[in-house]
């Protein structure tokens, strides 16, 4: 028998959900966004495009920083929404150009589609946290959780540009060149020194990440920023099901997106993109 995935609330008409009845915190929702998989440990807060009032390490103005009822939203919502937010952790930012969307328990391609485990138990709220997991034996991924409680959606961090620290950046990984040093999930957490040890931890505030708005006219981002700048969507990488939904989301034409889902065969020898 087929799974349908459902949406509790209001979706792009290019999401792939079938939409189902909307939520209360989704009122405002109006955009698309990313989710995340499930990890191992951390605290996280997202930063705006914006960092110049706040200097290397220092918590950014709270009313700069996207509260817990901002993640509270359906996913997709808040994807959108982080595209031009800022990621602080200590002396190094990076302003978000892809994330990930993940839809939690219904969504076949999370990490939470079988319910809670050590790992994912994050996942499944409350909203506004970091969800830090290791992949490939080598590498750390932040994603920050989403949606009320009992929801488990979130979404991966996917690339960015160091906007601030570059030197720390650079240290951490001196044989890339700058436009590289955030192009993906695992250097952007090196790029900010984010490990499974801040999984759990708050992004909202109070936590040693945390995450900015982007600026009203900065040209970037979703519905929090006021940006225009064109947003793209396609297929996630590396996921084995669910593999046609466009749950990745990138800012068009920025260097510093990652590559997409290698070219698979299909079934049919189709040579479509599928996702790794």
């Amino acid at each position: 028998m087929e799974r349908r995935l459902t949406y509790p609330g209001p979706v792009p008409p290019d999401s792939g959900f079938i939409p189902g009845p909307t939520a209360a915190d989704a009122a405002d929702a109006g955009g698309v966004g990313p989710a995340a998989k499930a990890s191992s440990a951390g605290p996280a807060r997202v930063a705006s495009a914006r960092v110049e009032a706040a200097s290397p390490g220092e918590t950014p103005p709270a009313g700069r920083l996207l509260p817990e009822e901002f993640y509270a939203r359906p996913v997709l919502a808040v994807a959108r929404d982080l595209l031009g937010a800022t990621v602080r952790h200590g002396p190094v930012s990076v302003r978000l150009t892809e994330v990930e969307a993940y839809g939690g328990w219904n969504d076949p391609a999370s990490h939470a589609a079988r319910g809670p485990t050590p790992r994912s138990a994050v996942m499944f709220g409350p909203p506004g946290r970091a969800y830090v997991y290791f992949v490939y034996g080598m590498h750390w991924c932040l994603n920050l959780v989403c949606e009320p409680t009992g929801s488990a959606a979130a979404i991966l961090i996917r690339a960015g540009a160091v906007v601030d620290g570059l030197a720390v950046a650079r240290a951490r990984a001196p044989r890339l060149a700058d436009r590289d040093l955030a192009r993906g999930p695992g250097r952007l957490a090196r790029s900010l020194g984010v490990d499974g040890a801040l999984t759990g931890s708050l992004v909202i505030g109070g936590g040693p990440i945390t995450v900015e708005r982007p600026v009203a006219g900065d040209g970037v981002g979703g519905g929090v920023g006021g940006g225009t700048a064109a947003v793209c969507t396609g297929p996630r990488v590396g996921v084995r099901a669910a593999l046609d939904l466009p749950w990745r989301l990138w800012l068009a034409g920025d260097p510093t997106v990652s590559a997409g889902p290698r070219p698979r065969r299909g079934p049919e020898g189709d040579g479509v993109r599928h996702g790794r």
